[in-house]
Formats: structure tokens, C-alpha cells, sequence
């Protein structure tokens, strides 16, 4: 006699997806035929039925406080039929099927501080890390230097007179979780002294095997310090990438001295038209200049605007 088979679990991840879709995306899903960008921020996708939905698109930050969510709740609530989401360049998008709603929407969002824009020919919001809000390994901020270098080319946001698009990143160490070596531009934050081993400490609280694995380069070896079981560093071989201290707090890396930023360009990722490039270095190094870091935010100005010329 076979056994009864139990029913078979397989949404075990977040809710799926089409339970949030507006109602146009559900009835239309697959079959859009284009889209337009009448006006900085604003896109409107036509269906093969003819159905239109309008997407207008605002600069948010990366951390929202729950007063801010609810605003953006309310906003969606009023104008989109209760729907809205977060782009991965953390772009607030209210998803309209009423189009005379569009300038009201607009005029609120800007009001709260929002600028409306980020499409076509313009800069996007930045992909970006965590930097110095809770990464162990940052060599600079990452939050800071994004609101900074964002205030000084928000009209490049605001408006589509680029000759094409273009994305920035930041990351803020060279593990570049920020996908700062496929953009156009890319911002990262570099250390330039290896690790200070704290001889004292190591041996309590880091077990060598793992601290020596943990090196991409073969830097650390084993070594002993008075007597005591220990490692070194061979800083010829040393990238700085603080691996070892993600797994040993005994050998930090960061220092407000020397830690820096270096300004990346040419970066893409593969489409059906070409391979992936890679990054190339185009300035080693600036200051770890905050709150305002007004040398990294005059070369990537100086940067888009060679460009655009």
C-alpha cells in the first residue's frame, strides 16, 4: 500500500512576488510592447493591449527611518493605488495608472525633499556600501561621500542633457561589495598600510589556521612573539583587504591617516551586444576628507563633465 505523500512546501522564502503586483503588471505580465520617458523621472510602459502604466522614480537613501516609510505608504496610498518599490539604486518608484496624477505626486515628493529624475541620460542614484554606519573593514564612509558627491551633480539627476547615461558606485574597501568595477564611474575607498598585529591579543582570541587561510595572497604565515604562538604579515604581498581582520579583530587595518580613496572609470557589465570591461584606475588616491569630501566630489564632477563635453 503506498504511503500517503505529504503536500510539498516550496513557498518557504519572503512572500512571492505576485501577491504585491498592481493589478495592470498582473494582467499584463510578459506582454509589454515599449516604453517612453516623457520627462526626467517619469516612464511610461504601453502594453501589447494598449494598457499604460506610469512610473515615476525619486532619490532616496539608503536608510529609511520608519516615519519616512510610512510618508512614502501615505504618497502611494494617494496617487499609485497603494503601490510603490525600491529599485536596486535604492530609487523610490510609485507605479500610476492615472496620469493626471503624475504632477501632483511630483510636486509632493520634492516638497519632502525627494528630487523626481535618475532616467535616460542622467545619473541614477549611486550603488552603494555600508562604510562607517557598521562595516569593520570601511576605508571610508559610504552613506557621507554618496550624499556629498550626489549634491554636487543632482541636476545631472534632475535632467537628461548627459550624452548617455551613467552609473555611479562606491564602495568603501576593495572587497567592493558595491559593484564598483562594472560602472561608469566608481568611487573606492582604499588602505594603504597593512595590518598592525596585536601579539598580546591574538593568541586569546583568533585561531592562527584560520587567520593564515583567510589571506587571498599568502601574506600571513605563522610566527611566534615572546614565546607566544602569533603570525606576521609579509607586506610586499599584503592587498589590504582586511580579510584577516573580518576573522581576528587582533590585526585591524583601518587608519584615518593614510586610509584613502581612489576614482575608478569605464566599468560595464556584459549585455547582448558586448562582454563585460572592467574598471580602470584612473586617479590612486585622495584624501579621506570628510563630512563633505570636496576633493573626491570635484574629480567626479570634473570627471562627468570631460565627458559630457
Amino acid at each position: 500500500m503506498a504511503e500517503t505523500v505529504q503536500k510539498r512546501i516550496t513557498d518557504i522564502g519572503p512572500p512571492h512576488y505576485e501577491k504585491f503586483l498592481p493589478p495592470i503588471i498582473k494582467e499584463n505580465y510578459g506582454k509589454w510592447k515599449y516604453h517612453e520617458i516623457p520627462r526626467p523621472g517619469v516612464l511610461v510602459h504601453t502594453a501589447e493591449s494598449g494598457a499604460k502604466l506610469y512610473t515615476v522614480r525619486a532619490g532616496s537613501p539608503r536608510l529609511l527611518s520608519t516615519t519616512k516609510i510610512r510618508k512614502f505608504a501615505e504618497l502611494a496610498e494617494k496617487y499609485s493605488d497603494g503601490y510603490l518599490r525600491f529599485t536596486s539604486r535604492h530609487n523610490v518608484e510609485f507605479l500610476l495608472t492615472d496620469p493626471s496624477k503624475i504632477d501632483p505626486l511630483i510636486q509632493e515628493l520634492e516638497a519632502i525633499g525627494h528630487p523626481v529624475g535618475g532616467t535616460g541620460n542622467a545619473i541614477s542614484s549611486m550603488v552603494h556600501t555600508q562604510g562607517w554606519v557598521h562595516c569593520h573593514s570601511s576605508a571610508t564612509d559610504a552613506s557621507g561621500v554618496v550624499k556629498a558627491v550626489m549634491d554636487e551633480l543632482i541636476d545631472y539627476f534632475k535632467t537628461m542633457k548627459l550624452p548617455a547615461k551613467i552609473r555611479l558606485s562606491l564602495a568603501c574597501c576593495l572587497n567592493m561589495c558595491g559593484a564598483v568595477h562594472c560602472s561608469d564611474i566608481a568611487i573606492l575607498g582604499i588602505h594603504t598600510r597593512p595590518p598592525k598585529v596585536n601579539h598580546e591579543l591574538l593568541p586569546k582570541v583568533c585561531e592562527i589556521p584560520n587567520v593564515v587561510a583567510s589571506c587571498p595572497t599568502a601574506a600571513i604565515r605563522p610566527s611566534t612573539y615572546q614565546g607566544k604562538p602569533s603570525v606576521e604579515v609579509e607586506e610586499e604581498k599584503c592587498m589590504y583587504c582586511a580579510n584577516c581582520y573580518t576573522v581576528c579583530p587582533a590585526m585591524p587595518l583601518n587608519n584615518a591617516e593614510t586610509d584613502g580613496i581612489s576614482i575608478w572609470v569605464g566599468g560595464k557589465v556584459s549585455n547582448a551586444r558586448t562582454e563585460p570591461m572592467f574598471s580602470k584606475l584612473a586617479v590612486p588616491y585622495l584624501p579621506n576628507n570628510p563630512p563633505r569630501w570636496p576633493e573626491v566630489v570635484q574629480t567626479v564632477k570634473k570627471i562627468v563633465e570631460v565627458w559630457a563635453a
